[in-house]
Protein backbone atom coordinates (compact mmCIF):
# COMPACT_ATOMS: atom_id res chain seq x y z
CA UNK A 1 0.00 0.00 0.00
CA UNK A 2 1.39 3.43 -1.00
CA UNK A 3 1.95 6.28 1.43
CA UNK A 4 -1.15 8.17 0.20
CA UNK A 5 -3.38 5.12 0.68
CA UNK A 6 -1.91 4.51 4.13
CA UNK A 7 -2.54 8.13 5.11
CA UNK A 8 -6.14 8.01 3.88
CA UNK A 9 -6.69 4.80 5.82
CA UNK A 10 -5.29 6.43 8.97
CA UNK A 11 -7.55 9.46 8.53
CA UNK A 12 -10.62 7.28 8.03
CA UNK A 13 -9.82 5.26 11.15
CA UNK A 14 -9.32 8.51 13.05
CA UNK A 15 -12.67 9.77 11.76
CA UNK A 16 -14.41 6.59 12.87
CA UNK A 17 -13.02 7.02 16.38
CA UNK A 18 -14.20 10.63 16.47
CA UNK A 19 -17.67 9.63 15.25
CA UNK A 20 -17.87 7.05 18.02
CA UNK A 21 -17.08 9.81 20.52
CA UNK A 22 -19.89 11.95 19.13
CA UNK A 23 -22.32 9.04 19.38
CA UNK A 24 -21.34 8.49 23.01
CA UNK A 25 -22.13 12.15 23.79
CA UNK A 26 -25.73 11.81 22.70
CA UNK A 27 -26.70 10.85 26.23
CA UNK A 28 -26.28 14.53 27.11
CA UNK A 29 -29.11 16.91 26.16
CA UNK A 30 -28.73 19.79 23.72
CA UNK A 31 -28.75 23.16 25.52
CA UNK A 32 -30.97 25.59 23.67
CA UNK A 33 -28.98 28.71 24.61
CA UNK A 34 -25.54 27.21 23.94
CA UNK A 35 -23.51 28.27 20.89
CA UNK A 36 -20.17 26.66 20.02
CA UNK A 37 -17.61 28.69 18.05
CA UNK A 38 -14.34 27.73 16.38
CA UNK A 39 -11.83 29.55 14.19
CA UNK A 40 -9.01 28.35 11.91
CA UNK A 41 -9.14 24.76 13.20
CA UNK A 42 -8.41 25.93 16.74
CA UNK A 43 -5.37 28.00 15.70
CA UNK A 44 -7.24 31.29 15.61
CA UNK A 45 -7.99 33.61 18.50
CA UNK A 46 -11.02 35.86 18.96
CA UNK A 47 -11.28 36.88 15.34
CA UNK A 48 -12.67 36.57 11.82
CA UNK A 49 -16.40 36.20 11.18
CA UNK A 50 -17.18 34.19 14.35
CA UNK A 51 -15.93 37.06 16.56
CA UNK A 52 -18.36 39.61 15.18
CA UNK A 53 -21.29 37.21 15.32
CA UNK A 54 -20.46 36.44 18.97
CA UNK A 55 -20.21 40.14 19.84
CA UNK A 56 -23.57 40.90 18.25
CA UNK A 57 -25.27 37.96 19.98
CA UNK A 58 -23.84 38.91 23.38
CA UNK A 59 -24.97 42.51 22.92
CA UNK A 60 -28.51 41.26 22.31
CA UNK A 61 -28.61 38.48 24.90
CA UNK A 62 -25.86 38.36 27.57
CA UNK A 63 -27.33 35.17 29.02
CA UNK A 64 -26.31 33.06 26.01
CA UNK A 65 -23.72 30.37 26.76
CA UNK A 66 -20.88 30.81 24.30
CA UNK A 67 -18.12 28.20 24.04
CA UNK A 68 -15.01 28.66 21.88
CA UNK A 69 -12.80 25.70 20.91
CA UNK A 70 -9.11 26.62 20.72
CA UNK A 71 -5.71 24.95 21.03
CA UNK A 72 -4.38 27.76 23.22
CA UNK A 73 -6.66 28.65 26.13
CA UNK A 74 -4.28 31.39 27.29
CA UNK A 75 -5.37 33.61 24.40
CA UNK A 76 -7.19 36.83 25.34
CA UNK A 77 -10.98 36.48 25.01
CA UNK A 78 -13.94 38.40 26.45
CA UNK A 79 -15.19 37.20 29.83
CA UNK A 80 -18.48 36.06 28.31
CA UNK A 81 -16.69 33.46 26.15
CA UNK A 82 -15.92 30.08 27.75
CA UNK A 83 -12.59 28.87 26.36
CA UNK A 84 -12.26 25.12 25.91
CA UNK A 85 -9.17 23.25 24.77
CA UNK A 86 -9.81 21.76 21.34
CA UNK A 87 -9.33 18.05 22.10
CA UNK A 88 -11.41 15.27 20.49
CA UNK A 89 -13.30 14.65 23.74
CA UNK A 90 -14.03 18.33 24.35
CA UNK A 91 -14.97 18.93 20.74
CA UNK A 92 -17.39 16.00 20.72
CA UNK A 93 -19.01 17.03 24.01
CA UNK A 94 -19.47 20.73 23.31
CA UNK A 95 -20.57 20.33 19.70
CA UNK A 96 -22.99 17.57 20.72
CA UNK A 97 -24.61 19.74 23.39
CA UNK A 98 -24.75 23.11 21.57
CA UNK A 99 -27.86 24.23 19.71
CA UNK A 100 -25.80 26.26 17.22
CA UNK A 101 -22.35 25.87 15.69
CA UNK A 102 -20.43 28.78 14.15
CA UNK A 103 -17.12 28.05 12.41
CA UNK A 104 -14.92 29.64 9.74
CA UNK A 105 -13.06 26.45 8.80
CA UNK A 106 -13.77 22.78 8.17
CA UNK A 107 -15.03 20.67 11.06
CA UNK A 108 -12.88 17.62 11.84
CA UNK A 109 -13.48 14.63 9.60
CA UNK A 110 -15.83 12.34 11.53
CA UNK A 111 -17.83 15.11 13.25
CA UNK A 112 -21.51 14.21 13.65
CA UNK A 113 -24.44 16.60 14.01
CA UNK A 114 -27.64 15.84 15.91
CA UNK A 115 -31.18 16.55 14.82
CA UNK A 116 -32.23 20.01 15.95
CA UNK A 117 -28.79 21.60 15.67
CA UNK A 118 -27.94 24.54 13.39
CA UNK A 119 -24.51 24.82 11.75
CA UNK A 120 -23.59 28.16 10.18
CA UNK A 121 -20.35 27.86 8.23
CA UNK A 122 -19.00 31.41 7.88
CA UNK A 123 -15.86 30.38 5.94
CA UNK A 124 -12.77 32.60 6.21
CA UNK A 125 -13.11 34.28 2.84
CA UNK A 126 -15.84 35.14 0.41
CA UNK A 127 -14.42 36.48 -2.83
CA UNK A 128 -10.75 35.56 -3.14
CA UNK A 129 -7.84 35.03 -5.50
CA UNK A 130 -6.81 31.47 -4.76
CA UNK A 131 -8.19 28.37 -6.42
CA UNK A 132 -10.16 26.38 -3.84
CA UNK A 133 -11.87 23.01 -4.01
CA UNK A 134 -12.53 21.63 -7.48
CA UNK A 135 -11.07 24.78 -9.03
CA UNK A 136 -7.67 23.40 -7.99
CA UNK A 137 -7.97 20.51 -10.44
CA UNK A 138 -5.31 17.86 -9.92
CA UNK A 139 -3.73 19.98 -7.15
CA UNK A 140 -6.76 19.33 -4.91
CA UNK A 141 -5.66 16.55 -2.50
CA UNK A 142 -8.00 13.60 -2.07
CA UNK A 143 -8.16 14.00 1.70
CA UNK A 144 -9.04 17.68 1.31
CA UNK A 145 -11.98 16.70 -0.88
CA UNK A 146 -13.17 14.10 1.63
CA UNK A 147 -12.98 16.58 4.52
CA UNK A 148 -14.66 19.32 2.47
CA UNK A 149 -17.54 17.08 1.45
CA UNK A 150 -17.99 15.89 5.03
CA UNK A 151 -18.13 19.39 6.47
CA UNK A 152 -20.36 20.74 3.70
CA UNK A 153 -22.84 17.91 4.28
CA UNK A 154 -23.18 19.05 7.91
CA UNK A 155 -23.69 22.76 7.20
CA UNK A 156 -27.15 24.32 7.15
CA UNK A 157 -25.87 27.58 5.66
CA UNK A 158 -22.68 29.02 4.24
CA UNK A 159 -22.31 32.77 4.48
CA UNK A 160 -22.11 34.63 1.19
CA UNK A 161 -21.69 38.26 0.21
CA UNK A 162 -22.57 38.11 -3.48
CA UNK A 163 -24.22 36.34 -6.37
CA UNK A 164 -20.68 35.45 -7.45
CA UNK A 165 -20.17 33.42 -4.25
CA UNK A 166 -23.56 31.73 -4.53
CA UNK A 167 -22.71 30.65 -8.07
CA UNK A 168 -19.23 29.22 -7.36
CA UNK A 169 -19.76 27.58 -3.94
CA UNK A 170 -20.82 24.20 -5.39
CA UNK A 171 -17.45 23.86 -7.08
CA UNK A 172 -15.34 25.96 -4.71
CA UNK A 173 -16.63 24.63 -1.37
CA UNK A 174 -18.42 21.48 -2.60
CA UNK A 175 -21.60 22.93 -1.13
CA UNK A 176 -24.94 23.18 -2.92
CA UNK A 177 -27.21 24.01 -0.01
CA UNK A 178 -28.72 27.36 0.93
CA UNK A 179 -26.52 30.38 1.57
CA UNK A 180 -27.07 33.42 3.73
CA UNK A 181 -26.22 36.26 1.36
CA UNK A 182 -25.83 38.79 4.15
CA UNK A 183 -22.26 40.07 3.74
CA UNK A 184 -19.17 39.33 5.81
CA UNK A 185 -19.37 39.96 9.58
CA UNK A 186 -15.63 40.66 9.70
CA UNK A 187 -16.07 43.50 7.17
CA UNK A 188 -18.67 45.24 9.35
CA UNK A 189 -16.01 46.79 11.59
CA UNK A 190 -14.03 48.03 8.56
CA UNK A 191 -17.10 49.93 7.41
CA UNK A 192 -18.46 51.10 10.77
CA UNK A 193 -15.46 51.61 13.07
CA UNK A 194 -12.60 53.14 11.07
CA UNK A 195 -12.19 56.26 13.20
CA UNK A 196 -12.39 54.31 16.44
CA UNK A 197 -9.93 51.66 15.25
CA UNK A 198 -7.51 54.33 14.01
CA UNK A 199 -7.15 55.51 17.60
CA UNK A 200 -7.29 52.12 19.32
CA UNK A 201 -4.57 50.46 17.19
CA UNK A 202 -2.13 53.29 17.79
CA UNK A 203 -2.84 53.23 21.52
CA UNK A 204 -2.31 49.46 21.64
CA UNK A 205 1.01 49.74 19.82
CA UNK A 206 2.21 52.84 21.67
CA UNK A 207 2.29 54.95 18.50
CA UNK A 208 1.59 58.60 17.89
CA UNK A 209 -1.93 59.18 16.59
CA UNK A 210 -0.52 60.95 13.51
CA UNK A 211 1.54 57.97 12.35
CA UNK A 212 0.23 56.35 9.18
CA UNK A 213 0.10 52.56 8.94
CA UNK A 214 0.45 50.07 6.11
CA UNK A 215 -0.50 46.49 6.90
CA UNK A 216 1.52 43.78 5.16
CA UNK A 217 -0.45 40.54 5.32
CA UNK A 218 0.71 37.73 3.00
CA UNK A 219 -1.46 34.67 2.64
CA UNK A 220 -1.09 31.11 3.92
CA UNK A 221 0.66 29.06 1.27
CA UNK A 222 0.62 25.45 2.41
CA UNK A 223 -1.86 22.86 3.51
CA UNK A 224 -2.52 19.15 3.24
CA UNK A 225 -0.25 17.89 0.50
CA UNK A 226 0.50 14.25 -0.22
CA UNK A 227 -0.74 13.23 3.16
CA UNK A 228 1.26 15.76 5.18
CA UNK A 229 0.19 18.98 6.86
CA UNK A 230 2.86 21.42 5.69
CA UNK A 231 3.25 24.85 7.25
CA UNK A 232 5.89 27.10 5.76
CA UNK A 233 6.70 30.79 5.72
CA UNK A 234 8.93 32.48 3.19
CA UNK A 235 10.95 35.61 3.95
CA UNK A 236 9.30 38.55 2.13
CA UNK A 237 11.52 39.80 -0.68
CA UNK A 238 10.36 43.38 -0.25
CA UNK A 239 12.67 46.35 0.16
CA UNK A 240 10.81 47.76 3.16
CA UNK A 241 13.13 50.76 3.45
CA UNK A 242 12.29 51.85 -0.09
CA UNK A 243 8.64 50.90 0.39
CA UNK A 244 8.32 53.28 3.34
CA UNK A 245 10.17 56.02 1.44
CA UNK A 246 7.84 55.58 -1.55
CA UNK A 247 4.57 55.74 0.40
CA UNK A 248 5.90 58.78 2.29
CA UNK A 249 6.79 60.41 -1.03
CA UNK A 250 3.31 59.69 -2.45
CA UNK A 251 1.08 60.32 0.57
CA UNK A 252 3.20 62.33 3.01
CA UNK A 253 3.50 61.87 6.77
CA UNK A 254 5.39 59.39 8.91
CA UNK A 255 4.70 55.73 8.04
CA UNK A 256 5.23 52.41 9.78
CA UNK A 257 4.53 48.90 8.45
CA UNK A 258 2.57 46.34 10.46
CA UNK A 259 3.54 42.73 9.66
CA UNK A 260 1.02 39.94 10.01
CA UNK A 261 1.34 36.22 9.42
CA UNK A 262 -1.69 34.09 8.62
CA UNK A 263 -3.19 32.67 11.88
CA UNK A 264 -2.15 29.12 10.95
CA UNK A 265 1.47 30.27 10.67
CA UNK A 266 1.30 32.61 13.65
CA UNK A 267 0.34 29.64 15.83
CA UNK A 268 3.69 28.05 14.95
CA UNK A 269 6.05 31.02 14.53
CA UNK A 270 7.00 33.82 16.92
CA UNK A 271 7.11 36.48 14.21
CA UNK A 272 7.39 37.08 10.49
CA UNK A 273 10.88 36.22 9.19
CA UNK A 274 12.65 39.26 7.72
CA UNK A 275 15.89 39.88 5.87
CA UNK A 276 16.72 42.55 8.45
CA UNK A 277 15.11 44.20 11.46
CA UNK A 278 13.82 47.78 11.32
CA UNK A 279 12.10 49.75 14.11
CA UNK A 280 9.55 50.95 11.57
CA UNK A 281 8.39 47.33 11.07
CA UNK A 282 6.04 46.11 13.81
CA UNK A 283 4.97 42.48 14.00
CA UNK A 284 1.28 42.09 14.87
CA UNK A 285 0.98 38.41 13.94
CA UNK A 286 -0.24 37.44 17.38
CA UNK A 287 -3.02 39.98 17.48
CA UNK A 288 -6.15 37.81 17.26
CA UNK A 289 -8.11 39.59 14.54
CA UNK A 290 -6.92 41.05 11.24
CA UNK A 291 -10.04 43.19 10.78
CA UNK A 292 -9.35 44.95 14.08
CA UNK A 293 -5.89 45.86 12.77
CA UNK A 294 -6.81 46.59 9.15
CA UNK A 295 -9.53 49.02 10.18
CA UNK A 296 -6.88 51.28 11.72
CA UNK A 297 -4.57 51.28 8.67
CA UNK A 298 -4.31 53.62 5.70
CA UNK A 299 -3.26 50.91 3.23
CA UNK A 300 -3.02 47.14 2.78
CA UNK A 301 -0.24 45.27 1.01
CA UNK A 302 -0.80 41.58 0.36
CA UNK A 303 -0.24 38.90 -2.25
CA UNK A 304 -3.20 36.53 -2.64
CA UNK A 305 -5.05 37.03 0.64
CA UNK A 306 -8.80 37.57 0.50
CA UNK A 307 -8.35 40.40 3.01
CA UNK A 308 -7.64 42.49 -0.11
CA UNK A 309 -11.33 42.24 -1.00
CA UNK A 310 -12.36 42.98 2.60
CA UNK A 311 -10.28 46.17 2.47
CA UNK A 312 -11.57 47.13 -0.95
CA UNK A 313 -15.21 46.75 0.06
CA UNK A 314 -14.49 49.27 2.84
CA UNK A 315 -12.61 51.44 0.32
CA UNK A 316 -9.24 50.99 2.00
CA UNK A 317 -6.43 51.30 -0.61
CA UNK A 318 -4.85 47.95 -1.59
CA UNK A 319 -1.58 47.07 -3.30
CA UNK A 320 -0.75 43.53 -4.45
CA UNK A 321 2.79 42.16 -4.50
CA UNK A 322 3.39 38.59 -5.68
CA UNK A 323 6.85 37.62 -6.89
CA UNK A 324 6.12 33.87 -7.07
CA UNK A 325 3.04 33.83 -9.30
CA UNK A 326 4.17 31.02 -11.60
CA UNK A 327 5.31 28.75 -8.77
CA UNK A 328 2.16 29.46 -6.81
CA UNK A 329 -0.13 28.60 -9.72
CA UNK A 330 1.82 25.40 -10.37
CA UNK A 331 1.41 24.19 -6.78
CA UNK A 332 -2.01 25.62 -5.97
CA UNK A 333 -3.92 25.95 -9.24
CA UNK A 334 -4.93 28.88 -11.43
CA UNK A 335 -6.24 32.06 -9.88
CA UNK A 336 -9.97 32.70 -9.76
CA UNK A 337 -9.56 36.04 -11.57
CA UNK A 338 -7.70 37.59 -14.44
CA UNK A 339 -5.72 40.68 -13.45
CA UNK A 340 -7.76 42.92 -15.74
CA UNK A 341 -10.99 41.93 -13.96
CA UNK A 342 -9.77 43.16 -10.57
CA UNK A 343 -9.82 46.66 -9.06
CA UNK A 344 -6.20 46.21 -7.88
CA UNK A 345 -2.74 46.77 -9.34
CA UNK A 346 -0.49 43.71 -9.04
CA UNK A 347 3.32 43.84 -8.96
CA UNK A 348 5.70 40.92 -9.37
CA UNK A 349 8.82 42.86 -8.38
CA UNK A 350 9.78 45.75 -6.12
CA UNK A 351 10.17 48.35 -8.86
CA UNK A 352 6.68 47.74 -10.21
CA UNK A 353 5.24 47.84 -6.70
CA UNK A 354 6.82 51.23 -6.04
CA UNK A 355 5.60 52.55 -9.41
CA UNK A 356 2.07 51.37 -8.58
CA UNK A 357 2.19 53.23 -5.27
CA UNK A 358 3.49 56.43 -6.89
CA UNK A 359 0.74 56.29 -9.51
CA UNK A 360 -2.09 55.30 -7.16
CA UNK A 361 -5.28 57.25 -7.95
CA UNK A 362 -7.77 56.95 -5.09
CA UNK A 363 -10.73 58.20 -7.11
CA UNK A 364 -10.07 55.68 -9.89
CA UNK A 365 -9.58 52.92 -7.32
CA UNK A 366 -12.87 53.63 -5.55
CA UNK A 367 -14.73 53.76 -8.85
CA UNK A 368 -13.22 50.42 -9.90
CA UNK A 369 -14.23 48.87 -6.55
CA UNK A 370 -17.79 50.17 -6.87
CA UNK A 371 -18.04 48.80 -10.42
CA UNK A 372 -16.73 45.40 -9.27
CA UNK A 373 -19.24 45.24 -6.43
CA UNK A 374 -22.10 46.21 -8.71
CA UNK A 375 -21.14 43.69 -11.39
CA UNK A 376 -20.99 40.78 -8.94
CA UNK A 377 -23.90 41.90 -6.75
CA UNK A 378 -21.75 42.26 -3.64
CA UNK A 379 -23.47 43.21 -0.41
CA UNK A 380 -21.14 44.68 2.23
CA UNK A 381 -22.97 47.41 4.11
CA UNK A 382 -21.79 46.93 7.69
CA UNK A 383 -24.81 44.91 8.87
CA UNK A 384 -23.81 41.29 8.19
CA UNK A 385 -23.35 40.40 11.87
CA UNK A 386 -26.84 41.65 12.65
CA UNK A 387 -28.39 39.54 9.91
CA UNK A 388 -26.62 36.37 11.06
CA UNK A 389 -27.63 37.07 14.66
CA UNK A 390 -31.23 37.44 13.47
CA UNK A 391 -31.12 33.92 12.01
CA UNK A 392 -29.62 32.43 15.17
CA UNK A 393 -32.03 34.24 17.48
CA UNK A 394 -35.00 33.05 15.46
CA UNK A 395 -33.70 29.46 15.59
CA UNK A 396 -33.18 29.31 19.35
CA UNK A 397 -36.36 31.19 20.36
Amino acid sequence: MGSDEEYLKQRKEQAERLSALFISMREYPIKNNKICFACYEGDGGFGCNPRYIAEELHKRNPSLEMVWLTHDTSRPFPDYIQLVEDTPENTAFHLSTARVWVDNYRKPYGTLKREGQLYIQTWHATIGFKAVGLFRGDAFPKIARIVSEWDSSLADYFLSNSKYCDDIYPKKLLYSGPTLRVGSPRVDTLINDRDKLHSIIRQELGLDQNVKLLLFAPTFRSGSQQGKREVTSETPQIDFDKLIATIKERFGGEWKVLLRLHPTLAARLDEMPLLKKDPRLIDVSHQPDISHILGGCEMLLTDYSSCAFDAAFAHIPVQLYADDVKDYIQSRGKFMWKKEDLPFDMAEDNDTLFDNIRNFDEQHYNSAVDAFMSQHEVIEDGHASERVADVIEKYIM
